[in-house]
């Protein structure tokens, strides 16, 4: 909200017309396409000792030629969804049944200038290459003949437009996404800014192309009759880590022995030179050259919730009225802490499993079309809650959200009942793709986020919202599921039977709370729908027990064949008698943005670092892709020192209550609102409490911040400590661990 001209006009003024524009050609030639497909093998580490049977990559990749009309964009990803995305698509489904792969998903890229499309199968053997190539192709064909499902087509297109009308990104600054957008065809064309933006008429276009032909001719032309596609393998190698970081020191010491001694001393003159630059901090005058708010800019009032109790009968409803332009964003709330021992383990794959599964009256993929075309999704989550006033109390659940246009409200709620009430869990084909899928994302996931595996395993130490946490996502659950999948057919039938235990546990109405945002004027008909709802959820008589999460401190080191570590040491100070503060969100971006920034990532190597210090107290330090293990605990370690003699300047301080607030501050959807109102609700946190935590905040001095070291102090002395990372830096430091482990057994 500025004036655009006068912004312009300063940066030509001030700026630009300081300058001689120089002519570049910066445009991007496209490559010449091959005239036969490319085969390529690859090669990817494994530990030594870990089992290489079926753990090969094989991948389908196709150039779709020069991108640069707007109904090719969308329809791209239209393919993608009803060829290999959808549940049940007939490329997925058939390079499943054929048992190429225990994983398949693909990757459609269109915001380049020669769009790809890629299929990868996961977990398979080298030599079924040509049998997928083969399978891929066959099904490609008989889609192309005899044509696309035209429901498919039309669940794609109402999926993709949804996301665009609701243009909701999160935590991200709208304008900066759609800016972003606007790259995707304003880097090739100069007149063609607003492409992808203003793509009504795209998707209009789009619906009345279903069932002319258009779809299946860019499956023959741009994937079956096109050449220019690659098939690769990537094959597991066991020690290819240490192998390769023998062949570099190897290189290196060769390099070295071509040095004389005056280029060594330069090499080392200029290292010092590099770490000395890096300890010495920035001029003052320089940095005030950088305009920067002071804290009279900054609003002083906190964001209030906003929440309204109502009820629909017995049923409790949680009404946000907020303005969503006309989309409804609705959660069912399961309180799942009445669920027993023996089968808590299975929530996480219970969450999975709904509305992947047949129901009564749809098959797994007639339900997946039909949630699309009538909803934006019908999604299912675990989260716990942890009351702001007394640490010992927390609520765990299991919510199916749902967000649906006004209009198409009555129908999310049938679709949610077929889920929750009529979902059919004794399908045992369908059962094990769900588990060999689960296990294959789960991964990969913790493979690609060790740093978040690492800090939920240490917190689940000494906190019980985290061991629930990392129970039903961390490695407690990949264990089940590589269990589960490497013994189906004998684990099969207790399976079907907890899975059905756990619908009768949880979708209960005495469990459920109905949380709904919208306008007042579209509460309207809700409280009979949630009636509706209710009466066909389960009776079944459930023993009364109550789920308690046991604590273990462990310090565990889990191996892999990576090359860097995850190092996260965590712990709790509200234990120790320290009430939380809101100077504790200055802190935290003081440590990651000065302290661990400069020395776990600056100075280590590590490719980031992080914070976290929670109002229930539980907090850690955690680096990401870390070179190092005992250097960076090492660091840790010194943390409440340099907190306690930090000595800094006002505008500093000031740098880091900015910081801090930005953190709050962040835009709020219509859904990230009512999230946030629900968070405030369920965990008893006051407004009041909200206000006077950033009162906090914006006061913090330097003083103030020093005595915070105490904290530091008293969440380390947990000693709480795990590692995911390289198995000879873990073994290197096996003093610090109580357990050593690989990851992937």
């Amino acid at each position: 909200n500025m004036d655009i001209e006068e912004r312009l006009d300063f940066l030509d003024r001030q700026y630009l017309s300081h300058y001689t524009a120089q002519p570049i050609d910066s445009a991007i030639e496209p490559v010449a396409p091959f005239t036969e497909p490319q085969y390529i093998e690859k090669q990817y580490p494994v530990m030594e000792g870990e089992d290489t049977t079926d753990a090969t990559y094989l991948t389908y990749n196709v150039s779709l030629g020069v991108g640069t009309d707007a109904q090719s964009y969308i329809a791209y990803q239209v393919l993608n969804y009803a060829l290999c995305t959808a549940p049940g698509a007939p490329l997925k489904q058939k390079l499943l049944d054929q048992r190429i792969g225990k994983e398949v998903y693909s990757v459609m890229e269109v915001g380049i200038y020669q769009p790809y499309f890629s299929v990868v199968a996961k977990d398979t053997a080298p030599e079924k290459q040509d049998e997928f190539v083969r399978t891929i192709e066959t099904v490609l064909k008989e889609v192309a003949d005899h044509g696309l499902d035209k429901r498919t087509l039309a669940a794609a297109i109402n999926y993709y437009e949804f996301r665009y009308l609701e243009a909701d990104f999160g935590s991200y600054p709208k304008g900066l996404i759609i800016g972003l957008q606007a790259m995707d065809s304003w880097l090739y064309d100069d007149s063609a800014i607003f492409m992808h933006i203003e793509a009504k008429a795209t998707y209009a276009a789009l619906k009345a192309a279903i069932g002319t032909g258009y779809y299946e001719e860019l499956i023959r032309r741009y994937i079956i009759d096109n050449t220019h596609k690659s098939i690769m393998r990537v094959v597991p190698v066991p020690g290819l880590t240490a192998q390769k970081e023998t062949q570099l020191f190897d290189e290196l010491q060769g390099y070295k022995a071509t040095l004389t001694a005056a280029e060594i001393d330069l090499i080392i003159k200029r290292a010092e030179d590099l770490e000395l630059y890096q300890e010495e901090p920035s001029p003052l005058e320089a940095l005030k050259t950088i305009p920067m708010l002071t804290r009279a800019d900054i609003k002083k009032e906190a964001v209030d919730f906003v929440n309204e109790e109502r009820r629909a009968g017995a049923i409790p409803v949680l009404f946000h009225d907020i303005f969503t332009n006309g989309i409804g964003y609705l959660r069912f709330i399961f309180d799942i802490k009445k669920v027993p021992e023996e089968l808590f383990g299975y929530i996480g794959i219970f969450k999975s499993v709904l509305g992947m599964v047949d129901t009564e009256q749809y098959s797994y993929a007639e339900l997946n079309n039909e949630i699309n075309i009538e909803t934006g999704g019908i999604q299912s989550v675990v989260n716990t809650y942890m009351n702001a006033n007394d640490r010992s109390q927390y609520k765990a659940t299991l919510e199916i959200k749902v967000k649906v246009l006004y209009q198409n409200l009555s129908k999310a709620f049938l679709l949610a009942g077929e889920v929750v009430s009529h979902s059919r869990y004794r399908d045992s084909k369908r059962l094990y793709e769900i588990i060999a899928e689960l296990k294959s994302k789960t991964e990969t996931a913790m493979a690609g986020s060790g740093h978040s595996v690492a800090t939920m395993r240490a917190m689940s130490y000494i906190s019980e919202t985290a061991a629930i946490a990392d129970r039903l996502n961390g490695i407690p659950q990949y264990r089940l599921l590589a269990e589960l999948e490497a013994h189906y057919d004998e684990k099969k039938e207790e399976l079907f039977h907890k899975l059905e235990q756990l619908a009768t546990y949880i979708f209960r109405a005495d469990n459920l709370m109905v949380d709904y945002t919208a306008t007042a004027a579209e509460y309207a008909g809700i409280d009979e729908l949630v009636g509706e709802f209710s009466k066909n959820l389960f009776t079944t008589p459930i023993s009364e027990t109550q789920y308690v999460s046991r604590l273990v401190k462990r310090n565990e080191g889990f191996m892999t064949a990576g090359q860097v570590q995850y190092v996260a040491r965590a712990g709790n100070f509200t234990t120790k008698g320290l009430p939380y503060t809101g100077s504790l969100k200055v802190l935290k971006v003081m440590m990651g943005y000065e302290y661990l920034w400069t020395q776990v990532r600056v100075k280590g190597g590590a490719y980031g670092c992080m914070c976290s210090i929670t109002k229930s107290g539980d907090s850690y330090f955690v680096s990401y892709r870390d070179p190092n293990l005992a250097k960076t605990v090492e660091i840790y370690q010194q943390a409440a020192d340099f907190i306690k003699n930090y000595q800094s300047d006002e505008r500093s301080i000031t740098q880091f209550v900015i910081g801090a607030i930005s953190d709050l501050d962040i835009p709020m959807t219509p859904a990230t609102k009512g999230a946030y109102s629900l968070s405030g609700y369920m965990t008893n946190m006051s407004f009041e409490a909200v206000q006077r935590e950033r009162d906090e905040l914006l006061a913090t001095t330097q003083e103030g911040l020093r005595g915070l070291y105490r904290y530091v102090e008293a969440f380390m002395a947990d000693e709480c400590f795990c590692v995911v990372g390289n198995e000879d830096k873990i073994r290197e430091s096996k003093a610090l661990f109580m357990e050593i482990v690989p990851l992937f057994k």
